[in-house]
């Protein structure tokens, strides 16, 4: 999976910025069921001349869909809505469907990974709790974990517990917009001659992080890419890392206590 992708939500008309994404480097785009642009990511993978075999592209399924049937449902769907042979990866979106719903979507999953339909699949916005439940009831574990996490929101207990258990961790939110502002971040951005979102992309890869920044602006998207030139040097990162308010730091739903 490359590391670096991009997030289309609240894109209405995300095809544009996924040419431009595929064009500047990028093989990872990041939508869901939610997001209403699964049909659009897969036209623009089309029209980019870039092998399916090349894009690695994700979505999700949301807690009004959970549950066994309904859940493989939403597998075929999804597929014809691409217009994919597969998925690379498919991922729970919340917990919010309570203990039960989410077991049996997790099942449904682990039937359509078997079945060749999706390669990977994972969860999003897990917390300790929602991730032993599934260790609980002699399941395999997910992949993969999305939650947001920034300097701001670090969510340190469940990176670590899904560093010791393999289980790789994406960043959504990485950017963290309207906090540009933020003299840390200004100060580490003028060191290196960057721009802050560089600095927080940066940021997310050195922690090993798969960030998901989200653009609909061609120069932005091309930005947030260009950030293998240079590496943040340890007292950079500790600032940045310093930065930390927990849950308060959070700027999005972030359902990661619930029940």
């Amino acid at each position: 999976m490359p590391l670096l992708g991009l997030g289309v939500y609240q894109n209405d008309d995300c095809t544009p910025a996924c040419l431009a994404a595929l064009q500047h480097g990028y093989r990872h785009i990041d939508s869901a069921r939610m997001y209403r642009n699964e049909a659009q990511v897969g036209a623009a993978v089309r029209q980019s001349g870039v092998p399916r075999g090349e894009v690695f592209v994700t979505t999700k399924i949301a807690q009004n869909e959970h549950g066994y049937d309904r859940t493989l449902r939403a597998v075929d769907e999804s597929l014809q809505r691409f217009g994919f042979d597969y998925l690379d990866l498919y991922l729970i979106h919340s917990p919010l469907s309570g203990t039960a719903l989410r077991l049996e979507t997790w099942k449904a999953l682990l039937k359509a990974k078997e079945d060749g339909k999706v390669r990977t699949i994972g969860v999003s916005n897990y917390g300790v709790h929602h991730l032993e439940e599934i260790r609980a009831a002699g399941l395999e574990k997910p992949a993969i974990n999305q939650i947001e996490l920034h300097p701001f929101c670090q969510q340190r207990p469940i990176v670590a517990y899904c560093e010791k258990n393999g289980i790789v961790v994406q960043a959504y939110c990485p950017l963290v917009r309207g906090r540009f502002g933020d003299p840390v971040l200004q100060e580490v951005a003028a060191k290196y001659q960057t721009d802050v979102a560089q600095v927080l992309v940066r940021w997310s890869l050195q922690h090993g992080y798969s960030p998901l920044p989200k653009s609909a602006q061609p120069a932005r998207i091309a930005s947030n890419a260009d950030v293998y030139g240079f590496a943040l040097a340890p007292e950079d990162m500790a600032p940045l890392d310093a930065l930390d308010q927990g849950r308060d730091g959070s700027v999005s739903w972030n359902p990661v206590d619930a029940l």
